[in-house]
């Protein structure tokens, strides 16, 4: 095969992987469309309580969605949302909303709660997973700048053993906890850029 054949056939393969993404991307828009009342159209959300998944890795928002749709995790709606998803679905609503960046939540953080966050951070090494800054891995979430609301009900359902789709390492965490440390814990990490 010529040098121009070969240079040919990357380009059109290069372009084929191009389009499949682009009409997956427009498949996650069209599908999170309805996701946007809660999330954000950008996955910014705006309403407290409703986490952002703008930021999030593809991987962390498919899994979530997979656990409500299996049962692993339990939201009246999120729960009724997922279960009519494919696996197709789910993948392309989560590059859809991990292609955006997370925005300032206008949250205003106390500062001496951030101070005595960070301390229990610190102290319960919650770097470890969720990395430097916050920032999140495959299936460890982004928490750096989430919705405080958002932030305090996850801890207190891990503590309250309600939420347990993390192979106990945040509900063993959480019960170390008192309820003052996951206030202080929720300022901390929301107050993250």
């Amino acid at each position: 095969m010529s040098t121009v054949l070969k240079r040919f056939a990357v380009l059109l393969v290069c372009f084929a992987a191009a389009l499949s993404q682009a009409q997956d991307l427009q498949a996650g828009k069209a599908t999170a469309a309805v996701c946007a009342a809660c999330h954000g159209e950008d996955g910014n959300a705006a309403i407290p309580g409703y986490p952002s998944l703008a930021g999030q890795t593809w991987r962390y928002i498919y899994i979530q969605l997979k656990d409500y749709k299996e049962g692993r995790r339990s939201h009246p709606i999120m729960t009724a949302m997922a279960a009519g998803l494919s696996r197709d679905d789910m993948v392309n609503v989560a590059n859809y909303f991990a292609r955006f960046p997370l925005k300032p939540n206008g949250f205003v953080a106390d500062e001496a709660k951030v101070k005595l966050g960070k301390a229990k951070a610190d102290e319960t090494l919650c770097t470890m997973c969720h990395l430097g800054g916050f920032s999140g891995q495959n299936e460890i979430p982004r928490v750096a700048g989430q919705q405080y609301d958002y932030v305090v009900e996850q801890l207190r359902n891990f503590k309250a053993r309600t939420r347990t789709n993390d192979a106990g390492n945040m509900t063993s965490v959480a019960q170390t906890l008192s309820d003052a440390d996951i206030e202080n814990l929720g300022h901390y990490v929301s107050s993250l850029r």
